[in-house]
């Protein structure tokens, strides 16, 4: 009880009366405790507070009542008997204190302080007054453990609230403050500006094919088509697919790939008012632009201007292009057919247009098929009038809707498929639509110079007004930076403006024959052949100088020692070009001539997948140009990589074994602005420098002595290496110096029909077409006009590897014991030599013209000498017989056989 309600108990300041002692409660207020003072005196201290203890040694105050944890003075006027001595009394040391139990439980209650006084709990103010109440109570007040950190459903009610109107407030702001742009100024025509490597402008193109329409000059057929194949809800919907947006944003966040708007409004929206960036900002201007617009504008004015402004394909924007470009005819004109398969191309033209090859024009096949039953899905279409759709309605042949004629055409080209290769955001309609500067690698003088040794060429040796094998020769031309991986020169063909709308530098599909074969060396030189170990059980790096045997016909063997097996189950023998046994040649000598013999054996004994493995890091990783590696035909160029492509693999040797991927572009701005990601390539090392130089070092031979001597006349340094494949489908010279690569494919083929590749035999009145003949023609021509560059001379080779024959090789040099028993000589006229019973078809094959014995160190193969005609040459080793490798009992395996076993020590009758 207050001392205030004690007052009015009692307004005549009368001595309450002592309250009775409660036997039960021996220490309950108001009883007696032993050594304290009596009811109603005062106490020699101050009492106990709430939350104080009692203070000693200070008397009650005569004449003052005794307030809340005061002692009381009796006989003052008014007095009122204080509470002191009460509250004294419980403060003494004979008084029980709480047990931690009883004082945790009274915190819990928002209890504290000292034994005995009343409650001073979190928040409580002086006298026991309640502390003031928090705005916000969180971590909640009288609350532990989880519960003092878990929200009330109040709390998680405001929090809701607050950020759900939030929320609300925002996107009302938003939306407020966006404002639809002009569509009249995205729907300009501008240019995309080529500059050549020097800077000064090669070409301008863009969006040059588009025609505005309305409504009324589109026939319906062609409308329907298309709603039904974008959005067949368009009439009816607010123009947002929340789930489309939704799933494109998650897929921007995560990485994923990118994806358009889902509805034709989002569509259209994109195509005039945005960029074509694929970023979360832009998805927002898109959502609330898209709003306005569909609250704006009917649905009529927003299916015209999507048409207007879609890409088809063909250089084509808007359906009126789009109509005149594939059909011939103005947009009112297109009837159900063909208005499907013009629906078709929105879902990207580069992957569905029809013209651009077979797998084009299935898919497209498939999606107009589509389009027609989702028509007749949505009744805007009858079953009877979808049945009219039998035959696919074939689009009429490409017309160029460009401006750039002869090289320019296939420079741009190869440009513009760099950019969108580097920077997925670029898209082909974003080109057509224009806006960008694009600075190229393309040096004018190199490009004129090959184009012009192109046309002498051609002038000079074919004639197809008058005769028929002269028509369709395709030819094919790049040239590379060593050591940089710039493209300054193609030449793609004769223009597009002359129907030739392919690019043949980038052409694939054509064998590069025997030009793989170096890629074969320098693998060997570099990983070492699996024939032969060193001390440290790694295979043994061979060198030029190595010998294998090159006879016509010859048994391939494993690395192991067992025959090859060609595809009919059979031991695989492979040809030369040119028959007739050859012997033991070094690979030096073996390059000079293109012998396919020694090196599909070499190919076996590296192992097929460490040369393809080579290949990829020479840069031909395109699984579709790189032949298996299981392949036995592999190391003679079954591969077909695209003039480009093979112009950079034949840099790393030029560059000291430094590998930089072909590039065609420099920078990119749009409209003004500094686009990322065209950086240029990083040089990676893939070979030795020592293996580079020394395979220079054996292509410059070939160019001086062998297959490509045409190039002598240069009068400078010049390496490289010829190739043609099987039947003459294809030749090939590449050729380099110091400074530029080069490389000219040549083939015949009918672009148009697209039948595939035809013999050049007889091309230019020549019976047989050969690497070494027009391909390096074309090569010295132009390497006539543009000199040999800087610096003149190649690093001079230095010594590399050791000398590791194939099995069989004689041992007057120091052949190394092989474990393959490859290249084992087949002893010519012996009777019980094994018979040839497959050749490799097709094999590329490449022809040389050697007179008398090749080059290079002379044969002692028994091929090669008179008395070893029946078998009975004397051995050359006490080890085994003449053509012995490893063998059994100290004789070595004899002839063809590659296991075998020989009598005596000459080398008589073998077995396979």
């Amino acid at each position: 009880m207050s001392e205030h309600r004690r007052r009015s108990a009692n307004p005549g300041g009368e001595q309450q009366p002592p309250r009775r002692p409660d036997p039960e409660r021996p220490y309950a207020y108001g009883n007696p405790v032993e050594g304290a003072p009596e009811y109603g005196s005062g106490a020699p201290g101050r009492a106990a507070g709430p939350g104080r203890a009692a203070t000693p040694s200070r008397a009650a105050t005569p004449g003052r009542s005794g307030g809340p944890g005061r002692a009381g003075a009796p006989g003052g006027p008014g007095q009122v008997p204080g509470q002191g001595g009460r509250r004294a009394a419980r403060e003494t040391a004979e008084q029980p204190r709480l047990t931690r139990a009883e004082m945790r439980k009274q915190s819990r209650k928002g209890g504290g302080g000292s034994a005995g006084g009343p409650p001073s709990g979190r928040g409580a103010g002086q006298g026991g007054r309640p502390g003031k109440k928090r705005m916000i109570d969180y971590p909640r007040f009288g609350k532990s453990g989880f519960r003092r950190w878990m929200p009330s459903w109040k709390q998680v009610l405001s929090l809701f609230l607050i950020f759900f109107g939030g929320g609300v407030a925002a996107v009302g702001a938003a939306y407020a403050m966006v404002q639809v742009p002009d569509e009249k100024t995205p729907l300009q025509i501008q240019s995309n500006i080529f500059y050549w490597a020097d800077g000064t402008e090669m070409a301008r193109t863009g969006n040059e094919n588009q025609q505005l329409v309305e409504l009324s000059q589109i026939s319906r057929p062609a409308q329907d088509a298309v709603i039904a194949a974008e959005n067949d809800t368009f009439r009816t919907d607010s123009g947002i697919d929340p789930k489309g947006i939704a799933r494109a944003v998650y897929k921007m966040a995560t990485g994923g790939e990118t994806q358009g708007g889902s509805t034709i409004t989002q569509q259209y929206v994109k195509n005039v008012y945005l960029s074509q960036d694929q970023t979360l900002s832009r998805k927002a201007k898109e959502f609330f632009i898209t709003l306005k617009v569909n609250g704006e504008k009917t649905k009529d004015q927003i299916l015209t201007g999507y048409l207007n402004t879609s890409w088809f394909g063909r250089g084509a924007t808007g359906i009126q292009a789009a109509a005149q470009a594939y059909y011939g005819v103005d947009a009112s004109k297109i009837d159900v057919c063909q208005g499907a398969m013009l629906a078709g191309l929105l879902k990207g033209a580069g992957l569905f247009d029809p013209s651009l090859g077979p797998a084009n024009h299935e898919r497209m096949v498939g999606r107009w098929n589509w389009i027609l039953d989702r028509m007749v899905t949505t009744k805007v279409l009858s079953a009877d009038e979808r049945a009219k759709c039998k035959d696919f309605p074939e689009p009429i042949d490409a017309k160029t809707a460009t401006k750039t004629t002869g090289e320019i055409s296939y420079l741009v080209e190869t440009a513009k498929q760099y950019v969108t290769s580097k920077d997925s955001s670029i898209t082909t309609a974003a080109l057509d639509r224009g806006g960008y500067q694009i600075h190229t690698t393309f040096q004018k003088d190199k490009v004129d110079a090959m184009k012009k040794a192109v046309d002498d060429f051609e002038a000079a040796r074919l004639d197809p007004a008058n005769k028929e094998l002269d028509r369709n020769v395709q030819i094919g031309a790049a040239s590379v930076v060593p050591g940089d991986g710039a493209i300054v020169a193609i030449y793609g063909g004769p223009g597009v403006e002359n129907g030739h709308f392919t690019n043949n530098a980038d052409a694939a599909g054509v064998p590069v024959g025997s030009t793989f074969k170096p890629i074969v060396l320098a693998t060997a030189m570099q990983e070492g052949v699996l024939t032969k170990n060193g001390p440290d059980g790694k295979p043994v790096q061979i060198n030029q100088d190595s010998r294998y045997l090159a006879d016509d016909m010859a048994q391939i063997y494993r690395a192991d020692g067992s025959k090859a097996i060609g595809d009919d189950g059979q031991p695989y023998h492979q040809r030369n070009s040119d028959p007739g046994k050859k012997g033991y040649v070094t690979l030096r000598t073996a390059m000079q001539w293109s012998y396919n013999v020694p090196f599909v054996q070499l190919g076996q004994d590296v192992g097929g997948d460490k040369v393809r493995a080579m290949a990829v890091k020479f840069g031909l990783h395109d699984d579709k140009t790189l032949s298996p590696a299981n392949t036995l035909t592999l190391p003679l160029g079954t591969s077909t990589p695209s003039a480009i492509r093979m112009a950079a693999a034949y840099s790393v040797f030029p560059a000291h074994g430094q590998q930089a991927d072909p590039y065609s572009v420099t920078a990119v701005q749009f409209r003004g602005k500094d686009l990322p990601n065209f950086d240029r390539p990083a040089l990676k090392t893939v070979l030795d420098p020592q293996v580079a130089d020394n395979i220079t070092d054996v292509l410059q031979n070939v160019a001086k002595n062998g297959t490509g001597s045409k190039t002598a006349e240069l009068g400078f340094p010049v390496a490289g290496k010829t190739g043609t494949t099987d039947k003459s489908k294809s030749a090939w010279w590449i050729g380099y110096t110091p400074s530029l690569t080069t490389s000219v494919s040549m083939w015949r083929e009918d672009v148009a029909k697209q039948t595939g590749l035809e013999s050049l035999d007889g091309t230019g009145g020549k019976s047989e077409i050969h690497g070494g003949d027009f391909p390096t023609e074309i090569f010295t021509r132009y390497m006539k006009i543009i000199g040999p560059g800087n610096p003149k001379n190649f690093t001079a080779a230095t010594p590399w590897g050791q000398e590791v024959d194939s099995s069989g090789a004689p041992s007057t040099a120091s052949a190394s014991p092989s474990t393959s028993a490859s290249a084992s000589a087949t002893v010519e006229a012996s009777p019980t030599a094994e018979t040839p019973t497959q050749t490799a078809d097709p094999s590329p094959t490449e022809s040389q013209r050697p007179t008398g014995r090749p080059t290079g160190r002379p044969s002692s193969s028994p091929s090669s000498s008179p008395s070893c005609l029946l078998g009975l040459c004397p051995s050359s080793s006490p080890s085994g017989g003449a053509a012995g490798g490893t063998g059994t009992g100290g004789n070595g395996a004899g002839g063809a056989g590659g296991t075998g076993t020989t009598t005596g020590k000459t080398g008589g009758t073998t077995t396979g």
